[in-house]
């Protein structure tokens, strides 16, 4: 059994219990390590025998949380549970199970409020939360989504959900919930994150994904399926539109025995919410994905989850929509849109349906932490455009995908789509300025895809004078610096995973070089600050050309402004 640790064990005081009649059965829990098991399915002997193994090599957890279906159906489940129930067996750690999830198992269950089953063993009921004196706090809802009026004892209805969220979310403080317990999947939790072993066209409800988008538990766990899946973290705020918040885990389990050997059992460690440090808190993995649930809206209010989540086969694509304080932004167009592969050759592979995720901090993915925002001058779907750092001149800006890619090769089609309709808006931008576009990029020691872009006035050289720039330098030092026609796609040329250096001028003449051993880091920034071009040649690198937070931010909103014309993910 793996086990994940989210932050470092706390003490715990005892137990309140509100909208359950547990409360007078919740002990006093004195630590933070928590196991959370999938579907028991009469099996309990199986469980408590795991449980015990574990505590011996592990030491002492403080309780075991149960979802999906704790009781079987079959004559066997029901001796073995006897056993419990006369008091001839004990369970060996404080057990809480969530309420029947089928019709057969209802006889288990005295109260569909919660009550105590056996010594240790307690139903939580139908739905409920209950806080610690320290702070933690578990919500759960047992059973099913109802599918008719009345309805069954093991499902749940609209005004279950809202007895549990109402409270909640009339308090100005509520940040989200520590656990939450369903027996139900979320639907759609598999958008923008890995995909789980099962059949996504039928698996979860709607009502589930609502309320864990409302609840924000850190760690929310489910069963009934049948298969072990623990999603990718996923965040809870829209970056730059909101304050950052902590992030949730969903984790599937599947049932105890079975014969896949598929993991049932998970062990991990919580601090109380309201015990944490902020800053510890809100901290972001590097693999956090967007939220599942939320499709964000020109205003930024959240909505209802899109109709593509009922759509398992749809790709799931993480976007990003924000208000910089101009106009808003358009929403995504096309969902019903079939998205084609990239190029039209036989036989060739569709592009990754998400990016792939850094293998550490990076300074340039839109909802990285270290990203510097007050840079940022545009945002679309898959891209950004914000202002380069120590620029070469005041309007030198960097389109940059907001999804964590390498290089233009590696793109999806969708993701070219805007790359081309940002680089016809900066050649706009830069012509009205006066000046001609130069775009480059390196692939190479570099992280994320940066397109550098330059405007270099009319009165100071012409096109060719920039081509012949290029390759005069190139030539001094040995870099086999080509041109290419226009049209073609540099896939045909360097492969993913190819070293090159590229350049597009305003005339959509380009040159390309495949590096294959050194390269100058600062090549096309040389080129450009020679005396034959911008001559400025000491500000050819960067790190020399730094200004302070205040002259970017003033320098920031002055490029925003003078772009805002040629902005096409603004509203006209």
């Amino acid at each position: 059994m793996n086990s994940s640790t989210s932050s470092s064990p706390g003490p715990l005081s005892p137990c309140s219990c509100t909208e359950s009649s547990a409360d007078s059965r919740i002990p006093e829990l004195y630590s933070a390590r928590k196991l959370a098991c999938g579907d028991v399915e009469g099996r309990i002997n199986a469980l408590f025998n795991r449980v015990n193994a574990i505590q011996k090599k592990s030491g002492q957890f403080d309780l075991l949380l149960c979802v999906g279906d704790f009781f079987g159906t079959s004559s066997e489940a029901e001796a073995e549970w006897e056993g419990y129930k006369s008091g001839a067996k004990k369970a060996p750690i404080h057990t809480y199970v969530l309420g029947a999830a089928s019709q057969e198992t209802v006889k288990y269950y005295p109260s569909a409020d919660g009550c105590e089953l056996a010594e240790n063993i307690i139903c939580l009921g139908r739905r409920g939360i209950f806080t610690g004196a320290s702070g933690v706090q578990i919500a759960y809802v047992s059973g099913r989504e109802a599918q008719q009026e009345p309805a069954p004892s093991h499902c749940f209805t609209p005004k279950d959900m809202s007895a549990l969220v109402t409270p909640l979310l009339s308090n100005s403080k509520f940040r989200g919930v520590d656990i939450l317990l369903t027996s139900q999947w979320p639907r759609g939790v598999w958008q923008y994150g890995n995909s789980p072993e099962t059949d996504t066209k039928c698996c979860g409800v709607l009502s589930i994904a609502e309320l864990a988008d409302k609840l924000k538990p850190r760690y929310h766990f489910a069963g009934l399926e049948g298969v072990h899946y623990e999603r990718l973290p996923y965040r809870n705020h829209l970056v730059l539109q909101e304050n950052a918040q902590h992030v949730s885990r969903f984790i599937a389990l599947a049932s105890v025995n079975n014969p896949a050997k598929k993991k049932y059992l998970y062990a991990f460690n919580i601090v109380p919410m309201k015990n944490m440090d902020a800053t510890e808190l809100v901290k972001q993995p590097q693999d956090v994905t967007e939220n599942p649930y939320r499709k964000p809206t020109k205003d930024g209010k959240k909505d209802k989850p899109p109709p593509f989540m009922l759509q398992a086969e749809e790709e799931p694509a993480s976007q990003f929509f924000f208000d910089l304080g101009q106009k808003k932004p358009q929403q995504r167009q096309g969902h019903d849109r079939k998205r084609q592969s990239d190029g039209d050759q036989p036989g060739q592979h569709k592009q990754p349906r998400r990016p792939p995720q850094p293998t550490g901090p990076c300074w340039f993915c839109l909802a990285s932490p270290e990203v510097e925002k007050h840079l940022v001058i545009s945002i679309g779907t898959h891209w950004y455009m914000a202002l380069a750092k120590g620029g070469l001149t005041p309007d030198h800006v960097l389109l940059l995908p907001v999804g964590h890619y390498q290089a233009v090769v590696d793109l999806a089609s969708d993701v070219v789509e805007e790359m081309e309709k940002y680089k016809t808006a900066v050649r706009k931008f830069c012509k009205s300025k006066g000046s001609r576009c130069v775009l480059f990029e390196r692939n190479y020691r570099s992280q994320h895809l940066q397109l550098q872009v330059v405007p270099v006035p009319m009165d100071k050289c012409s096109t060719e004078d920039i081509k012949e720039a290029f390759m005069t330098q190139a030539e001094e030092l040995k870099i086999e610096l080509m041109e290419i026609p226009a049209h073609t796609d540099l896939k045909q040329i360097a492969p993913p995973g190819t070293p090159y250096f590229y350049v597009e001028l305003d005339t959509g003449e380009k040159l390309f070089h495949r590096i294959r051993k050194n390269f100058p880091l600062q090549f096309g920034r040389e080129v450009l600050a020679s005396e034959a071009l911008l001559n400025i040649p000491m500000r050819a690198d960067w790190r020399e050309c730094k200004c302070s937070r205040e002259e970017e931010e003033d320098l920031t909103k002055q490029v925003r402004s003078d772009f805002q014309p040629f902005d096409f993910a603004l509203d006209d």
